[in-house]
């Protein structure tokens, strides 16, 4: 048979992967993990929300294929969502599509309006598939320096001045997974106006858009004109605690839309019926349910920065997301992400993401999710203290046996 498929030879070993083999083997030895790791929201979906899929799911004519563009009702709630939050008026036929959550929907995005050769500008660090999804379509991808909103737009303009042949498109993500980075509506207006003026694409992913502790983030599409050259994704997976309901949305220029529309008329027949229904249920009931979890999240980020900085390990406070992006800390710097994250888990038993996963500019730190109750937060700060102490005390000697060294030689 002939060698490694194409597609998969672009593809590099999945980072998380060295620290989700790792955990899985200290758990089959017993061993009691803290998994700070995987952003898989540990909050159960609200009961109203469930309530109504299990009631539609009981019907009788709701069991065969759904539509690939999701049901007239749930793109009408996202439309009614739009102008509830943002005051942006969207028509549900032809600028918004329901995806398998925002994931599938990026990625079928990149398949639908990128051709091998083309080339992508995508933030570094930023969540993986916001380059391997253009990879995996043929596409090039040129990674823009990204810790900050500020420091992605100041490079952009000589990314696309040094980019051969001019890119296509270009990413954003806000609030930022991982950096957990915030932007305003100013930034969104620059985005724009640089993608007007250079004749890019932009793919906007607000999946964490309900998840904040201060100002609301806003949307691109709120930017005048910004639908000329724009497509949103967003999700209910964090919102709503839905991770594995895979309920997701695409909203903005009609022309990408309708691209992903055809590609997905070729990949699936949508959702679930009962799950979209209750989608439903989720956008125009009560939304109580989302401060509520906007406040567990915000206990849980108080909890982690207060204990981990009293065990040695500061970091900068997020303003959104469910995510805190840590610089590693100043005994462990010497290491690469990966190691200190295996050495973490294997001398602590807490397991992070390392940010190499999230790109090169990503070595440095971890990414550490909100996914365990204070208790356990506060459990996984005693441990990170042992462990600090330990590398604290091994830095020491190996210092005190070099001195010795140059004084013996």
């Amino acid at each position: 048979m002939p060698g490694e498929f194409y597609k998969i030879r672009r593809l590099p070993p999945y980072v998380f992967e060295q620290v989700n083999r790792r955990k899985a083997a200290l758990r089959a030895e017993g061993a009691d993990i803290i998994d700070l790791g995987m952003g898989n929201p540990d909050l159960p979906t609200p009961k109203h929300i469930v309530d109504k899929l299990c009631e539609t799911a009981r019907k009788p004519d709701v069991n065969g294929y759904s539509a690939s563009r999701g049901i007239p009702g749930l793109r009408r709630s996202l439309v009614n969502y739009y102008k509830r939050r943002f005051d942006v008026t969207l028509d549900k036929d032809r600028e918004v599509i329901v995806t398998l959550g925002s994931k599938e929907g990026f990625a079928n995005l990149a398949q639908a309006m990128s051709a091998p050769g083309d080339v992508i500008l995508a933030p570094d660090p930023s969540y993986p598939l916001h380059s391997f999804g253009f990879i995996i379509a043929g596409a090039s991808i040129r990674g823009v320096p990204a810790q900050t909103p500020e420091q992605y737009l100041a490079n952009i303009e000589h990314a696309i001045h040094y980019s051969v042949p001019p890119p296509t498109a270009m990413v954003l993500c806000y609030p930022s997974n991982p950096t957990a980075a915030v932007a305003d509506l100013d930034f969104y207006k620059e985005a724009v106006r640089i993608a007007k003026k250079h004749d890019i694409w932009i793919l906007s992913d607000l999946a964490y858009n309900e998840i904040y502790f201060d100002d609301p983030p806003p949307s691109i599409l709120q930017v005048n004109g910004a639908r000329d050259i724009a497509v949103e994704t967003t999700t209910m997976s964090k919102t709503y605690s839905m991770a594995g309901w895979r309920i997701g949305f695409a909203a903005g220029n009609e022309r990408l839309i309708a691209a992903l529309g055809r590609v997905k008329s070729y990949l699936d027949y949508g959702a679930f019926t009962p799950i979209q229904v209750a989608a439903c249920a989720a956008l125009d009931g009560p939304q109580d349910c989302v401060e509520e979890t906007r406040q567990i999240y915000r206990s849980r980020r108080d909890t982690l920065i207060e204990s981990f900085s009293r065990a040695g390990w500061d970091m900068p406070v997020p303003s959104a997301s469910m995510f805190c992006w840590a610089p590693l800390p100043d005994a462990c710097k010497h290491m690469g992400s990966v190691d200190f994250a295996l050495k973490l888990i294997n001398e602590a038993s807490v397991a992070v993401a390392p940010g190499a996963g999230f790109g090169e500019r990503g070595d440095g730190y971890v990414r550490i999710a909100l996914v365990e109750n204070e208790q356990r937060i506060r459990q996984a700060a005693r441990n990170i203290k042992r462990f600090l102490q330990t590398q604290e005390t091994d830095s020491r000697g190996a210092v005190h046996e070099l001195r010795a060294g140059g004084q013996g030689v």
